[in-house]
């Protein structure tokens, strides 16, 4: 079996990524050849154009699709963007009673299950004043537990938020349809990977 063993990283080589460098111990049939493989850290960028209310349904399920495992996801956008009316349409799509939807303002956070049972995390920290204020409500409880989580204002808390949350910003045309945009990163080999005799 190959074992990988990860030897260092070196963030921002190149711009925008970071260089994973892996040991790789061969079988011993192979002579112990050891591989050195370095491993780029990319940025991704993703769109979806929302033309209207009707196209909603449609792009909350691309959303899903696209973000994959990713659990956490703060929207960002101004007032009367649509924060909360594309997280109905998220909930939607997971089989939450769209009834059972709404912000939650003065609550801070709302509990939803899914069509699976699975808990979902629905937060607003608009009337969040500092940072702390969210970590009296349990904020990494909520954000440590597996559970998707979707944050409006997330800029109230933006110290708190963990390196792996999927920044998503909501911005309104000029013909007023909608436009989600988000980065996430991929790692993939680097040719610059070498080979040394054991």
């Amino acid at each position: 079996m190959y074992e990988f063993i990860l030897l260092f990283v070196c963030p921002g080589m190149p711009p925008d990524a970071s260089i994973y460098v892996f040991y790789v111990f061969l079988p011993s049939f192979l002579n112990n050849v050891k591989i050195y493989f370095n491993f780029v850290k990319k940025k991704m960028k993703h769109e979806i154009h929302i033309g209207s209310l009707q196209e909603l349904d449609k792009a909350a399920a691309e959303f899903l699709k696209q973000i994959g495992t990713d659990a956490l996801v703060a929207l960002y956008g101004s007032m009367g963007a649509g924060k909360t009316t594309f997280t109905t349409a998220v909930c939607k799509q997971l089989g939450v009673v769209e009834d059972a939807v709404s912000s939650p303002t003065f609550a801070i956070v709302n509990e939803y299950r899914t069509a699976s049972g699975a808990p979902m995390y629905h937060f607003d920290f608009y009337r969040i004043e500092r940072p702390e204020e969210a970590l009296d409500i349990g904020l990494y409880d909520y954000l440590d537990s597996g559970a998707l989580c979707i944050m409006e204002w997330p800029e109230n808390i933006e110290p708190l938020l963990p390196e792996e949350t999927l920044r998503v910003h909501i911005t309104v045309n000029p013909d007023l349809s909608r436009t989600l945009s988000w980065e996430d990163s991929i790692i993939s080999p680097d040719r610059s990977a070498g080979r040394v005799p054991g």
